[in-house]
């Protein structure tokens, strides 16, 4: 493997859609929430430190994680999420480095879709190029009701503790503006991949 993709954009920004597409033509995908899921997951790695740090009442009787209940203390303060964050990070972290290092050296590059890099740094330290995907507030808004039924204060809340567009962009070396047909955003992948495919290591 040349070199790694940090792929992100905030929510309704259509980045995991992007990341589908850039599978689709048989690049390598590394997803950061997948990961977490994984970790939280009946006998995840993650299980034991949340309940000793963030209580037992996050629990089910069966022992798993009662994820609505999560949701709700994450947002009821910040100090939750930061504390909930500096359990799972380190570990999601470990595992994307793990991930990458067993990918396949057939591709000359990968993806990793990791939904906060430009809110946490060290992740940055996983990619050699940052793509960002970003779309209009008023479309991101209505692919998240769309997706999810969440309202639109909901939606507000959960971008409220994203960084906003201008940090994301600061990061980026590449931007694909994603404001139309999956069909669209599916062409602008497909030249962003030939892009990355002609990239030399001097160039990165």
């Amino acid at each position: 493997m040349t070199f790694w993709v940090g792929l992100s954009g905030g929510i309704g920004s259509g980045k995991s859609t992007a990341a589908s597409c850039f599978a689709a033509v048989g690049v390598p995908v590394l997803n950061a929430d997948d990961i977490s899921r994984q970790l939280t997951a009946p006998q995840g790695l993650a299980l034991p430190a949340i309940r000793k740090q963030c209580g037992k009442n996050l629990f089910l009787a069966d022992g798993s994680l009662d994820r609505q209940q999560l949701r709700n203390w994450v947002f009821a303060d910040s100090r939750n999420r930061i504390l909930l964050e500096n359990i799972l990070h380190p570990l999601i972290w470990q595992a994307l480095q793990q991930a990458k290092q067993q990918a396949s050296s057939n591709q000359h590059y990968g993806i990793i879709e990791i939904p906060l890099l430009a809110e946490k740094p060290e992740f940055q330290q996983l990619v050699q190029r940052i793509l960002i995907i970003e779309a209009p507030l008023d479309i991101c808004i209505q692919r998240v009701q769309q997706r999810s039924g969440l309202d639109e204060t909901a939606i507000h809340a959960i971008m409220a503790q994203q960084t906003d567009s201008n940090s994301r962009k600061a990061i980026a070396d590449d931007i694909i503006i994603n404001d139309g047909s999956w069909q669209e955003l599916n062409r602008k992948v497909i030249q962003q991949h030939h892009y990355y495919q002609a990239l030399t290591p001097s160039k990165l």
